[in-house]
C-alpha cells in the first residue's frame, strides 16, 4: 500500500481538495438539512463544538481521508467526499459523497467525483476493493452507485429509522477489475 499524499484531485468541473477548518461553517450548515440527513443516513444535527470535534478526529484518523468538492468556475464547495475505513491489510476501503447543494443536484458532479476518489483508490492508494453503504429508500442514490459501477452485495434489513420508518441498508462494492474493465471500456 502506498502513503497517502493529502494533496488536491483535479477534474474537469470540479475538484476536491483536503477539508480545512474553514470548511466547518459548510459541514454544519448541511447537517442542518432534514432532507439530506434523511437521505445519507446521518441521524442528528452537528452543533459548532460537533463540527470541531469532527475536524480533529477527522485529522488524526490515519484510515481516513476527506475532501471537499468545489465547483472549478466559481470556487463553490458544494459538498464532501472521501474514504474511511481504509484497511491496508485487506485493500479495502469505503467511500462516500454528498453533494449537499441541492441546486447542484443532477449535473454530473457527483459521477465526476465518483471517478475522481474510484481512480485515487485503486490506482494511486491501490485498493483492491471499496465499498458504499446506501439507505434503501435513496433509490437516487443505488441508482448513481449502480453508474459508476458498484454491484448490490448484501441487505441489512431495518439498519435504518428516521422519523419513525425503518429502511433497509444496501451493501454495495465494486473491485479493482471491475473498474479497470470500465475505464478499458471507455477508450
Amino acid at each position: 500500500m502506498k502513503t497517502i499524499e493529502r494533496k488536491p484531485l483535479i477534474g474537469e468541473r470540479v475538484f476536491l481538495r483536503p477539508f480545512i477548518k474553514d470548511d466547518l461553517p459548510y459541514l454544519q450548515r448541511g447537517s442542518n438539512d432534514t432532507e439530506l440527513r434523511r437521505l445519507i443516513g446521518e441521524v442528528a444535527s452537528m452543533s459548532l463544538e460537533d463540527t470541531e470535534k469532527w475536524y480533529r478526529e477527522m485529522l488524526a484518523d490515519e484510515d481516513r481521508v476527506w475532501f471537499v468538492i468545489v465547483l472549478m468556475k466559481s470556487d463553490r464547495v458544494i459538498g464532501e467526499a472521501g474514504l474511511l475505513r481504509m484497511f491496508k491489510p485487506w485493500r479495502s476501503t469505503n467511500m462516500t459523497i454528498i453533494i449537499g447543494e441541492k441546486d447542484e443536484w443532477g449535473k454530473g458532479y457527483g459521477t465526476e467525483v465518483g471517478h475522481l476518489l474510484l481512480n485515487f483508490a485503486f490506482e494511486q492508494l491501490e485498493f483492491h476493493r471499496v465499498s458504499i453503504g446506501v439507505i434503501g429508500h435513496n433509490m437516487r442514490a443505488l441508482r448513481f452507485w449502480e453508474s459508476l459501477g458498484f454491484k448490490k452485495e448484501g441487505v441489512e434489513r431495518d439498519a435504518y429509522i428516521f422519523d419513525n420508518e425503518y429502511s433497509d441498508g444496501i451493501m454495495m462494492s465494486i473491485l479493482e477489475n471491475e473498474f479497470r474493465k470500465i475505464q478499458e471500456d471507455k477508450k
